[in-house]
């Protein structure tokens, strides 16, 4: 029993539906050749609804509205347009084995699927405090955030908890963005993890503090710099509270666990080369794998950054996913005609009021610079090293002031004096900017492709149903 296709996508995450997007556009496949296969049991969607949107207590985001593409502004991909552009989706299908020599994939249910060409968009799964040595995470009340079960399994949560209280373990991504959308749901928060400050891989200490102090108004409070240990539960298995290694009890009424992600690499172990450094499967600048008829995308794959001197990375965040996907099926559709991917490394949030952005790599001395008021708050961040701009951080700046410290960093902006740079602030990224504009001669109101792709991204996130709600906010920022 088996299926063959001239094209597979292995994986139903953002990546798959915007590569179903590139295909289509481009033509080079016949109806029946290409096909999506993934766990779920829903077409691919834009997964940052998830911890946004969705969550909200009113006018919640609920599918079909934010299938992929409209995160870019782009067209929306429900099962009919899949079955309109002849594109098979193989759902709630789990592949268990795979072999690409033989260019061959196994499911649950014993079938193979053959491919001649292959695209891993198999993303990441969220890490569990089993593996961490703490049981018991199987508990009604004790949730993840990675697909919609998770979210429909977080909002029953939060539906029975109202008034209650929340314990959320971890303070990257989806610990700040839950965390708010557990307030929203007039829900107290108390946020645990053991670094020194929220977001700590990314944000400064005084970046950090910033929304700490934030989030502390709104009612979270901060237990920093300890990890829990155990649960208690009553008769029925549920969690009533949560122990930390300093031997504080937290009463919990439910928890939510964000404490990172691990790319799904395990079907290609031994197969093809994974990157030691970032645990993702290596791919060179067409998105192609050390197999050259299988391409990797999204969360799992690891590729050379050029702003970094070509070092390769594996980037967590969705615009990676969606520019990597395009990339890779542009390099599947027209080798000759497609570069290396030059791609400028992007991250955002939105949680409250709040909206920050950032650019390139947070290494190198830190200069701050801006209004770091709550009432109107408008500050950021430039990582200098070796006398260049290596990063750039923004907190409710404008299109055109994100647009500029892009610019700075994809640059690579030479910097003379520091303290300089901390006196012009955002004033230094616009006149870099304005300089870029007239030394390329494009004219006012054109920006460069690495400008536009980030910028798209981020107006393109509030087009997702119900995003605009976003903590009451009814219209779009830009």
């Amino acid at each position: 029993m088996g299926r063959a296709f001239v094209y597979v996508i292995l994986g139903g995450g953002v990546s798959a539906g915007y590569a179903a997007l590139e295909f289509a556009r481009r033509g080079g496949y016949s109806r029946g050749e290409l096909c999506i296969i993934s766990e779920e049991a829903v077409a691919p969607y834009e997964r940052p609804a998830l911890s946004k949107g969705y969550l909200l207590p009113e006018g919640a985001a609920r599918l079909p509205g934010f299938h992929t593409c409209v995160g870019a502004n782009d067209e929306l991909l429900t099962p009919k347009w899949y079955k309109e552009q002849g594109i098979e989706l193989i759902l709630g299908t789990k592949v268990i084995s795979a072999d690409v020599r033989r260019k061959a994939l196994v499911t649950a249910v014993g079938e193979t699927i053959s491919y001649k060409t292959l695209i891993i968009a198999t993303g990441a799964r969220a890490l569990k405090l089993e593996e961490f040595g703490i049981q018991g995470s199987d508990a009604e009340n004790i949730c993840y955030l990675r697909n919609i079960h998770d979210a429909d399994k977080l909002v029953n949560a939060m539906k029975s908890c109202s008034g209650g209280n929340a314990v959320v373990i971890g303070g990257g991504y989806i610990g700040m963005e839950c965390a708010a959308a557990l307030v929203t749901n007039k829900i107290r928060v108390t946020m645990v993890f053991p670094e020194k400050h929220c977001m700590a891989r990314l944000f400064t200490p005084r970046i950090a503090e910033y929304y700490e102090n934030y989030y502390t108004l709104k009612g979270v409070t901060f237990v920093k710099g300890t990890v829990l240990t155990s649960f208690e539960k009553d008769a029925t298995g549920k969690v009533t509270a949560v122990i930390l290694k300093d031997g504080k009890r937290l009463p919990a009424d439910m928890v939510v666990v964000g404490i990172g992600i691990r790319a799904n690499t395990s079907l290609f172990e031994g197969q093809l080369v994974v990157s030691m450094v970032n645990d993702g499967i290596k791919v060179n600048g067409q998105m192609q794998t050390s197999e050259s008829s299988v391409y990797a995308v999204g969360d799992v794959a690891a590729f050379p950054i050029k702003l970094f001197d070509g070092d390769v990375r594996r980037l967590e965040h969705v615009d990676s996913a969606r520019r990597t996907a395009r990339h890779a099926v542009s390099a599947i559709l027209e080798p000759a005609k497609t570069r290396d991917i030059n791609y400028l490394p992007f991250f955002y949030s939105r949680v409250f009021t709040l909206s920050w952005q950032f650019y390139g790599d947070n290494v190198g001395e830190v200069v701050h610079f801006g209004e770091f008021t709550n009432s109107s708050p408008r500050f950021g961040a430039y990582w200098v090293n070796k006398g260049r701009i290596t990063g750039a951080f923004l907190e409710g700046g404008s299109r055109e002031e994100y647009e500029a410290i892009s610019v700075a960093v994809g640059r690579k902006t030479k910097v003379t004096e520091m303290a300089e740079l901390g006196k012009q602030g955002l004033a230094f990224a616009v006149q870099e900017s304005q300089k870029q504009m007239s030394d390329s001669g494009l004219a006012i109101g054109e920006r460069p492709t690495y400008v536009w792709h980030a910028t798209a991204a981020v107006v393109a996130a509030v087009s997702i149903a119900a995003v605009g709600y976003w903590y009451g906010r009814k219209r779009r920022r830009w």
